[in-house]
């Protein structure tokens, strides 16, 4: 079986640098995922974020996640649950306005790491957007540049955790879906897993790795790419014991950013005579009001409803420098 690719992003800065863009090109191309090591978030600042985000759970949300449980009856369940998952949630917005001092339950000093947590994973979002440029033979800064749109791209975590279930084969901790965004920052548990993507119609362990960082690609990529990048299905395995804590972080282009295929790229295949613009263009936003009722479907038919829509799009040129 193919080995889940684990990129040492250190490797940048010295001699294996071309072998490290290959694994990196590879595993946007092949399998949507990848995981980070030696990223440069320091590991003491992800220790206190997994200290306070367990504590937080254990002293705000397993109470509420448990009378969920109790009010759905969902621990007596005999069939399979197919609109609900297994998970506790909330959570935070960054950019283009935060609104961490508005969460409620957050004591101040977790707040305060959570903030310092978020610029750090910033960072690494911009840094590998602008890799993927560089792979894709796209002018550095393209990425940023289109997700800015007016107001700067929109950038949040979700912090989740899946607590023990008793009938995980019946109801899932996150049912099968793509991200709609950008580029996806996960920072998971390490000891209890539950990730898994689809790869050749098979399910694949995303293994638990201390102080790694996993990413996927979002929907935004594919198209950009017009496809050479894919979004790829995951979903959360419920475990019967052990909490798994899961801290996802979504930068996404703006909210009135025009997405549409990188027009550097169509002109590649243009003249390499393969397709032209397999992807529709349209405005973020729309697509993920769209997205809301359609996450856990296929991706397929939200990017023809986005192309039906394409006709009403007066956008102008998207700006790259």
């Amino acid at each position: 079986m193919e080995k889940f690719p684990v990129i040492d992003l250190e490797k940048l800065n010295g001699g294996e640098r071309a072998v490290t863009m290959e694994m990196i090109r590879d595993a946007c191309e092949n399998w949507g995922f990848f995981e980070l090591v030696n990223h440069g978030i320091s590991h003491e600042l992800m220790d206190t974020v997994d200290r306070l985000t367990k504590g937080h759970y254990k002293g705000c949300m397993e109470r509420k996640f448990k009378e969920m449980v109790a009010s759905k009856g969902l621990e007596a369940v005999q069939s399979e649950i197919d609109d609900i998952d297994w998970e506790s949630t909330f959570f935070l917005r960054h950019l283009p306005v935060s609104n961490l001092s508005e969460v409620p339950d957050l004591e101040e000093d977790y707040r305060k790491v959570m903030r310092e947590f978020a610029l750090e994973i910033e960072k690494l979002a911009e840094q590998l957007l602008d890799l993927l440029c560089e792979n894709l033979g796209l002018e550095k800064g393209y990425l940023k540049e289109v997700f800015y749109g007016s107001k700067g791209p929109t950038f949040g975590t979700k912090v989740s955790n899946y607590p023990p279930c008793p009938n995980p084969e019946l109801i899932k901790g996150l049912r099968a879906h793509t991200d709609a965004g950008g580029i996806i920052l996960l920072f998971q548990d390490d000891k209890v897993g539950g990730l898994q993507l689809l790869k050749d119609g098979k399910w694949i362990d995303v293994p638990p790795l201390r102080h790694s960082i996993v990413i996927n690609l979002g929907d935004q990529l594919e198209v950009i790419t017009n496809g050479k990048y894919k979004s790829v299905e995951h979903r959360v395995i419920a475990q019967t014991d052990g909490n798994r804590m899961s801290i996802a972080s979504f930068y996404n282009p703006g909210s009135d950013a025009v997405i549409c295929p990188a027009p550097a790229l169509l002109e590649k295949e243009e003249k390499a005579a393969e397709k032209g613009a397999a992807y529709p263009k349209f405005v973020f936003e729309d697509y993920m009001k769209l997205y809301a009722g359609l996450k856990f479907q296929a991706k397929e038919p939200r990017f023809e409803a986005m192309k039906a829509m394409e006709s009403t799009i007066a956008a102008g040129p998207i700006a790259t420098a």
